[in-house]
């Protein structure tokens, strides 16, 4: 039983029925909290994911109402863009002109109402939770209490190796582990929560039992679950992101959810043990009239609904400028499917890409280039040299079938590196512990630390890199160059490896159809996969391929080539149609996204007598990459000495901001290169090669909407809600992030696990480098397909219909010329 004010609530009988329909509540409201990834494969999500079923516009006055979530930013950017002349008057207008009741509304006296409506930068006030009011009364900080003891105790539940002593069983049930830990936590006590111990030991074990007695408690009724569940979520976002994305993993193997709800249950029975151990009178008064918003009509704010307009009015502004873009081009003039083509290089669809094909195009109009996704169509399970265990190289959207092997051709050689790696890791593992022992790390400060000197002085001036890079850890220079894959199938089982030739036929197949190669092919293609260099950076791997779930590509680029190159491969392919001749060599690259370097692995399938041709392919890409460099630099503030400051910046351990990934991404491209070529898209747009006249049932054209298009507007959104509102959806600010239980980081010595990109991502200090408009999707193909792919599939067709896209149609002459109103119709352009 508990106690409160001598008044006894007696443990609660639930009913079958009951249990049910609360599971579905708390399931409800789950739905709505969008994955988040660990650090070691960050990438891109959507974080209103669970939302675009709604329109943009209704999901912004919700977030805002429960949450105090922002979906714009101030007006004060939007004026700024308007005085700039980035914003004109038609966006303003045609913007009013799609809002309800401002479809009469000048954009003069529009202007006049916004200087009227006075400062908007103050936070939006979201409906209360029981620690809301409990602050608001006694004026001490109950939220940050709450949040700071979960997310402690979160850390070390789900703690990846980064504590050397367990605090907490993490094999055990979620809500049992917590209450355990709760029980003999006296920290709510001293603050003040007095009985908050005995509060917690008297709920019961069952996450839904206990969650049942604390809404009694709280006198939360069933209609007023929805809106309390998802409040109580956002209000500790993070950890409950992280949550949701063990219950995504889990899903998508064929498993159950149910992680986040017992995380629900411990936000539910914290926010009960705070009404029981506070005084009660004043306590209560506040929460019964706080309650009342629960169910009440999400209020209509002005300042929210001008903001929205000003959006509308600036994602008009950035659609109109990419639309010009294409106007006075269509075809280009002196297309490369015309010219003599000695190599083709493959890159990933990635906006970063876009700066240096152009720049590689310029170079040597003889190289031709095309775009697909980052793994190049090979999701595999990737095991590094000397690792047990492999990470997965595909869309965290796949699950891989087939597991692929780092190795070295010669025996002896694969032996020794194999050797090598493995002491290392062991004498590391030693000098950790010896480190971070309890006795020894006091020793180990004064006889140890003047040694660290010279290597402090070299890391510090950018001569070497603070730590090495993961992929090189514990190899000599010689192994390095040797490493290959291997493809060949290998033992049985569990323990089976490698891709049978079925498979890699089928692989080779839907990749080169999905890319357009199916004939034409050059002499060398390039599969060019793409990773970043950084050092002293937690979210280092958000900077790598995000279609490779966050890791380099280049291991998918090399699977890809080695398949490409098998001879059974090809000859088997001639039976699809496809038809690689014998002189074509596919040839893996890795593209640094932050030093423009390309490395070429060669690995012995260039014969001698085509050196020469390779080393031109390679001074071509040099050249590329020093004039790519010298586009980039002005956004990085570099102006002297180009090359040697980007290099120093990929090993400075202080730079906050190694590049700029993939910030200003707004449009995705559809169609041949030979649309885009001649066009400046300033490193903002994603670029996939399709041509939808050898496109048979359309099917590439499906597979590219409901999966790049799809990604792509995942990584628009997470840049978006992280300018918009980096307090709820971002990082924070990088200087002060501490990383946690090897997953996140928090922003200082506690608090919310934090989520999205940091500030600098996004901002350079004085103005956005990402500037939050929604993705543009351009692609050249007949409307009626469009239309019945969209139809096909709701995920498409919510973000499609419900605004959180915009969808254009580019003609025969390489115009846009039709943009998507919803429900099936289009406008012209």
């Amino acid at each position: 039983m508990i106690v409160k004010d001598k008044t006894v609530f007696p443990p609660v009988n639930i009913e079958q029925q009951d249990h049910q329909a609360l599971r579905v509540h708390m399931q409800t409201a789950c739905k709505k909290i969008a994955p988040v990834w660990s650090l070691e494969n960050f990438v891109a999500v959507n974080p209103y994911l669970g939302l675009t079923n709604k329109n943009f516009d209704e999901v912004a006055r919700e977030l805002s109402a429960i949450g105090g979530i922002q979906m714009t930013l101030p007006s004060s950017f939007y004026l700024q863009k308007i005085k700039e002349g980035k914003i004109g008057t038609p966006d303003l207008q045609e913007a009013l002109k799609s809002y309800e009741g401002y479809e009469r509304v000048t954009v003069e006296s529009f202007l006049e109402a916004v200087d009227a409506s006075g400062d908007d930068t103050a936070d939006f006030v979201p409906i209360p939770t029981i620690t809301d009011v409990a602050t608001q009364v006694s004026g001490e900080d109950w939220n940050s209490l709450m949040v700071s003891r979960v997310s402690s105790w979160a850390a070390s539940y789900y703690d990846k190796g980064q504590a050397i002593w367990a605090a907490t069983d993490d094999r055990a049930d979620l809500f049992k582990s917590w209450k355990f830990e709760a029980e003999i936590d006296r920290t709510p006590e001293i603050a003040g929560l007095k009985g908050f111990r005995k509060m917690v030991k008297a709920m019961p074990d069952d996450a839904l039992e206990a969650v049942q007695l604390a809404l009694e408690i709280l006198d939360i009724s069933e209609e007023d679950q929805p809106v309390y569940f998802h409040r109580l979520l956002l209000k500790v976002g993070g950890w409950s992101a992280y949550a949701a994305r063990i219950d995504f993993d889990n899903e998508l193997r064929g498993g159950k959810d149910g992680q986040l709800i017992a995380f629900l249950a411990v936000l539910v029975c914290w926010e009960a043990a705070v009404l029981c151990c506070r005084p009660a009178a004043p306590l209560n008064k506040k929460w019964k009239e706080a309650r009342l918003l629960f169910t009440a009509p999400f209020a209509e704010s002005e300042v929210l609904q001008q903001n929205m307009i000003f959006q509308k009015a600036f994602d008009l502004s950035v659609q109109r400028n990419i639309i010009n873009k294409f106007h006075h081009v269509g075809e280009t003039g002196n297309p490369a499917s015309k010219q003599v083509v000695k190599a083709q290089a493959v890159f990933c669809i990635d906006v970063r890409s876009e700066i240096y094909r152009r720049k590689l195009e310029r170079v040597d109009e003889g190289i031709e280039t095309l775009g697909f996704a980052g793994f190049f169509g090979v999701p595999i399970n990737y095991v590094p040299l000397g690792h047990d265990k492999g990470d997965d190289q595909c869309p965290v959207l796949l699950t891989p079938a087939n597991t692929v092997k780092e190795t070295i051709d010669d025996e002896n050689e694969h032996k020794r590196a194999l050797e090598d790696r493995m002491n290392k890791g062991q004498i590391d593992q030693i000098w950790r512990s010896f480190k971070s022992g309890a006795v020894s790390c006091f020793s180990f400060v004064s006889p140890m630390g003047l040694s660290y000197l010279p290597k402090l002085f070299t890391d510090s001036f950018g001569l070497t890199r603070p730590v090495p890079h993961p992929d090189k850890i514990g190899l000599k220079a010689k192994h390095l160059e040797h490493r290959c894959v291997s493809v060949e199938e290998a033992g049985s089982d569990s323990s089976k490896t490698g891709i049978s030739l079925s498979d890699r036929v089928q692989i080779a197949k839907n990749a080169l159809n999905a890319m357009s190669l199916t004939e034409g092919f050059a002499e060398f293609v390039c599969i060019v996969g793409h990773g970043s260099t950084s050092v002293n950076n937690p979210h280092a791997s958000g900077l790598d391929c995000g279609a490779c779930a966050g890791h380099s590509g280049e291991a998918n680029a090399k699977v890809a080539a080695a398949i490409l190159n098998d001879k059974k491969v090809r000859h088997l392919l001639r039976n699809e149609e496809i038809d690689i001749p014998e002189r074509t060599i596919f040839l893996a690259c890795l593209h640094d996204t932050t030093t423009d370097e390309i490395t070429v692995f060669d690995h012995g399938v260039v014969p001698q007598d085509r050196q020469a041709a390779l080393s031109t392919l390679k001074k071509s890409f040099s050249q590329a990459s020093q004039s790519a460099r010298k586009e980039k630099a002005s956004r990085m503030s570099i102006f002297d000495n180009i090359d040697q400051e980007v290099m120093t910046r990929s090993k400075d351990w202080s730079q906050v901001r190694p590049e700029w990934g993939l910030a200003g991404c707004s449009a995705f491209v559809v169609a041949p290169r030979s649309r885009t070529k001649s066009v400046n898209l300033e490193g903002k747009s994603f670029l996939h090669s399709y041509n939808w006249k050898t496109d048979r049932g359309f099917r590439i054209l499906e597979l590219i909407m409901t999966a790049p298009m799809v990604v792509t507007n995942w990584i628009n959104l997470q840049y978006y809600a992280s300018t918009v509102d980096n307090k709820h959806f971002g990082a924070g600010n990088k200087t002060l992030h501490n990383v946690t239980a090897g997953i996140g980081v928090l922003e200082g010595a506690s608090g919310d696990l934090r989520v999205g990109l940091p500030l600098q991502s996004v901002h350079d200090g004085k103005n956005f480098q990402h500037e939050p408009a929604r993705l543009n999707v351009i692609i050249e193909a007949p409307m009626e397909a469009i239309n019945r792919i969209i139809e096909k599939h709701q995920t498409v067709r919510d973000l499609c219909d419900n605004g959180w896209i915009h969808l254009l149609v580019m003609n025969d002459n390489g115009q846009v010329s039709y943009r998507y109103k919803g429900n099936l119709d289009w406008e012209r352009v």
